[in-house]
């Protein structure tokens, strides 16, 4: 019971320092230490025995190195390689070139909430391209959010629903989805598909149709009305800068090789995420230089693969590094275990109990740190341990706790998407949430229920038990 007091307390403490604007990752690292610092004085080693310093001082930061060992070469690269490419789409136009080819069909749309719905679901179906929440916002607000109130949206709906467009991390590069992967022991397309789109396209649908009622229903309690406010030019300014409408194929070029060469189509050959992504990356710089037949500035532009694997190393890798640390420190603590201990003694209930304890870490994880990614990777490796203490399939308690993430971070004020979206659309970020807090709670609750039919092996008292999946 002491480990749970104090890791409320830590945790409590690491929540105050966040919304007070410190940089995340030193809190989390220092909070990390200090879990570490505590269990060394109730006689837990930092490190094991094989990887110690032989001097205690040492062993703290020696754990952070093993942390950062673990990532970096695999999961890190790929999280850099991802917005190395997202980078240079958008530098030569190509992100923009495929929004402005997905958002033509929008303009037919006469209903304003109608129009919301089906936003939500073209920028879902984007974000499996362009699968930074950031960028993805910044590029929607860029161009479609005039278009929308051009439309007749209000402007607070648009940013709404444009805030929450990459709630779900889907697809073979989300850094969410390769670590679920990882923890399943299968590779990331096999995972989104047979794993992930059963229970997104239930999330979807439900997330739709949430912004369509809600949405209006905020609009008549607001007074809004739902009248255009913006104008054709203003429509036409957003896609300044858009390739050639055949470079909308370039951003899918990573999705479509790795779906291509899987184990699902063509298994012969073997594709890593990071060698589809080089390729993809070589194949947009021969179109670009065909296309634009200027040598210097086609060499020129891929300059922005590697500012944004700089940037994101620096925004996300290193917090999911530091993340991890305080994961560890928490569990070397004990508090979490005992939660966990707790629920698997509760015979059937307990893999109810297990789900819900699992999805509540993750929630107040993301809310306190601002990151899907931060808080999955701190505590993604307890999910196995968690799933077999009550019987439960990995898979069964992966999915719906993988996709919670993603979710959460789109009802927190502090993350960098909210910010963001809020900041161009003229609101407070708590104006926002304020929105898209009811849909996302729709979505949490669609997430773990069996919507899907799926079955789950689930062995309590020799029972099959229906579950989420």
């Amino acid at each position: 019971m002491l480990g749970v007091v104090i890791t409320l307390a830590v945790i409590a403490a690491v929540a105050w320092c966040i919304f007070k604007n410190y940089y995340p990752p030193t809190v989390l690292l220092i909070a990390g230490l200090l879990f570490l610092a505590v269990a060394a004085c109730f006689g837990v080693d930092p490190v094991p025995a094989k990887a110690s310093t032989h001097f205690l001082g040492f062993d703290f930061a020696q754990a952070f190195t093993d942390r950062m060992k673990t990532r970096l070469p695999g999961l890190g690269l790929n999280i850099m390689w991802i917005a190395g490419f997202s980078y240079y789409m958008d530098k030569i136009g190509a992100s923009k070139a495929l929004v402005k080819l997905c958002v033509k069909p929008l303009s037919a749309i006469r209903s304003p909430y109608l129009l919301l719905a089906v936003t939500y679901i073209v920028g879902q179906f984007m974000a499996l391209f362009i699968n930074s929440a950031v960028g993805l916002g910044l590029l929607l607000m860029a161009s479609i959010f005039p278009l929308l109130v051009a439309l007749g949206v209000s402007k607070t709906s648009a940013a709404a629903v444009i805030g929450s467009t990459c709630c779900l991390d889907l697809g073979p590069s989300s850094s969410n989805a390769m670590r679920a992967a990882d923890l399943l022991n299968t590779d990331v397309v096999t995972y989104f598909v047979q794993n992930q789109i059963p229970v997104a396209l239930c999330v979807i649908a439900v997330v739709a149709i949430g912004h369509f009622f809600i949405q209006r229903w905020f609009d008549k309690k607001d007074g809004i009305e739902t009248s255009g406010a913006g104008t054709q030019e203003d429509v036409a300014k957003a896609f300044e800068g858009a390739g050639p409408v055949w470079y909308s194929i370039l951003p899918m070029l990573p999705l479509v090789l790795l779906i291509i060469f899987s184990p699902m189509v063509y298994q012969p050959v073997k594709l890593s995420l990071q060698t589809a992504i080089i390729i993809s990356i070589l194949v947009s710089f021969v179109v670009d230089l065909i296309t634009t037949r200027g040598v210097k500035d086609s060499i020129g532009r891929t300059k922005a693969v590697y500012e944004g694997m700089g940037k994101v190393f620096t925004s996300t890798v290193a917090l999911i590094c530091c993340a991890e640390l305080f994961a560890f420190g928490m569990t070397k603590v004990g508090g979490i275990t005992t939660m966990i201990n707790a629920a698997a003694s509760m015979e059937s209930a307990g893999v109810w109990v297990m789900l819900f304890i699992m999805i509540a870490i993750m929630v107040l994880a993301t809310l306190v740190t601002g990151s899907g990614n931060a808080a999955f990777f701190a505590f993604s490796p307890l999910l196995p341990q968690a799933a077999s203490s009550v019987g439960m399939s990995a898979a069964v308690l992966t999915v719906p706790v993988q996709l919670s993430a993603g979710i959460a971070r789109t009802m927190c004020p502090i993350a960098g998407v909210t910010i963001a979206v809020s900041s161009i659309a003229g609101i407070t970020p708590f104006q926002l949430v304020r929105r898209t807090i009811p849909v996302m709670v729709l979505a949490l609750i669609t997430n773990r229920l069996p919507l899907n039919g799926t079955r789950a092996a689930v062995k309590n008292s020799g029972s099959l038990i229906p579950f989420s999946f």
